[in-house]
């Protein structure tokens, strides 16, 4: 594995300072995504020790989400201008920190500061890792290689969460699903100090502008969507931040179009097989990571089961994700991206299919575990390949903002997502006769129907995916 290191007598050998760099920046991406899973997980704990009204509650996800998805662009660019390597280890500070305060909250304010100087953190970090792992990572094969196993964290880490929130809930209490982030946050900065290089910047004047348009237009989307999940799309603030942020976003786009040194340069988009894999970002979360928050939903709420064995249900898909990690560096170079993504999308809707024949008396296995395999080998096939879409052959000096577009995408995508089946999912629960399982049962449903149309969108945008290998 090749990394654009400096020359050092005490350094290790090349090849495991290369490991001990992918390893940092793996670490950040896992406990970011890691923390997301975490937390929902423990909601009802959290609630019962702090006192959380029912619409407070949402705030403990809702003010993470926010902050990060609306300072994802802004902590992306800053990566470009002022140093990736600098803003990765402020934001990973920022992170622990909050992490730690976030464990110690003794009242409700106390843990949704936490949670948003979380999000500050996770938008500095997270882009920026990105950046660096594909700026370090000169060597084709093995940065095809970095970029799936990054990419496939994101996507396998909801599953993990899923599985370790629910042990540290039962074993050690919500606190713990915070206070975990302290040591693994605290070992990312130390390695990182010694071991992480930083790249070459290029020193320029921040696009002021399109900062504030960009974070204001985003924020507004995010908290639109969030807002449609709690009270519906025809709810005034809901209306109003949804038309806010497609006018500031608007005024973004216009402005960055004039801008000398834009916030997001909008050449990124002038590639095709980089523009669609962007929308693919999108669509797929939409579908794709609501079905976490369904299918939990239905394991707890109809089979009663505990939040641990509600994680080790998704124990397959983490598995399968895994794996494709390994498959996805050696389909893509050889196969392109048209055929592997088409297949992992037609295995996203058929996973989906399955799990709209769902009722009260359906056991997990063989149906609910079938799901979960074909979401497994689908998410790893169909999303996967995206990241390296978009991030080869980007030029190095716009990394960062391109790795702060796709993030966005990802968090804009999900929050989306999760507005909509949560509509879907009213409606079809709505008037229900009988027990409230077979109410809840037809709401979810209804809502992986949804979300199977969602996954045959990746597959349309798959099919105009160019058929040549990516430039690596």
């Amino acid at each position: 594995m090749s990394v654009a290191v400096g020359n050092s007598s005490t350094a290790p050998d090349r090849p495991l300072r290369s490991r001990l760099v992918l390893a940092i920046l793996l670490t950040c991406q896992l406990m970011i995504i890691l923390d997301v899973t975490v937390m929902n997980v423990a909601l009802p704990a959290i609630r019962a020790d702090l006192g959380f009204s029912a619409v407070g509650l949402s705030w403990v996800l809702d003010a993470y989400t926010l902050a990060f998805g609306g300072l994802l662009l802004l902590g992306g660019r800053l990566g470009d201008l002022c140093g990736r390597r600098r803003m990765f280890l402020v934001g990973v500070g920022i992170f622990t920190v909050a992490s730690l305060l976030g464990g110690a909250a003794l009242a409700p304010g106390w843990l949704l500061a936490a949670r948003a100087a979380q999000g500050v953190g996770a938008a500095l970090a997270g882009p920026n890792a990105l950046a660096l792992l594909t700026t370090l990572f000169t060597e084709p094969k093995e940065r095809m290689r970095a970029l799936a196993l990054y990419s496939g964290m994101a996507g396998a880490g909801f599953a993990i969460g899923l599985i370790v929130g629910g042990a540290l809930t039962e074993w050690f209490g919500w606190r713990a699903g915070l206070l975990i982030n302290v040591p693994l946050g605290g070992a990312a900065v130390l390695a990182a100090l010694r071991y992480l290089p930083d790249v070459p910047r290029r020193p320029a004047r921040p696009d002021l502008p399109g900062a504030v348009l960009a974070t204001t237009g985003v924020g507004a989307l995010v908290y639109g969507f969030i807002s449609a999940a709690a009270h519906g799309w025809r709810d005034t603030a809901t209306d109003l931040a949804l038309v806010a942020g497609v006018l500031l976003l608007v005024a973004f786009l216009v402005v960055e179009r004039r801008a000398a040194q834009p916030l997001l340069p909008l050449g990124l988009f002038a590639d095709r097989n980089r523009a669609v894999a962007y929308f693919n970002i999108v669509v797929g979360y939409m579908g794709s990571m609501s079905m976490f928050f369904f299918l939990t939903l239905y394991l707890q709420d109809v089979h009663h089961m505990s939040a641990l064995a509600t994680g080790v249900a998704f124990l397959p898909t983490a598995v399968l994700m895994f794996a494709m990690m390994r498959l996805v560096p050696r389909l893509l170079p050889r196969f392109g991206p048209k055929p592997v993504t088409m297949a992992g999308s037609a295995s996203m809707v058929a996973g989906m299919v399955v799990l709209t024949q769902l009722t009260t008396g359906t056991p997990y296995f063989p149906m609910v575990f079938a799901a979960a395999v074909l979401m497994g080998v689908g998410v790893g096939l169909a999303l996967m390949p995206l990241s390296v879409i978009i991030m080869t052959d980007v030029p190095a000096e716009v990394a960062g903002a391109a790795g702060g577009a796709m993030q966005t995408a990802q968090q804009t995508g999900t929050a989306l997502g999760l507005a909509i089946l949560v509509s879907v999912f009213g409606t079809g629960a709505r008037g229900v006769a009988g027990p409230a399982e077979h109410a809840l049962v037809a709401g979810v449903t209804a809502a992986f129907a949804a979300a199977a149309v969602m996954a045959a969108m990746t597959f349309a945008g798959a099919s105009a995916f160019r058929r040549t290998e990516p430039r690596i």
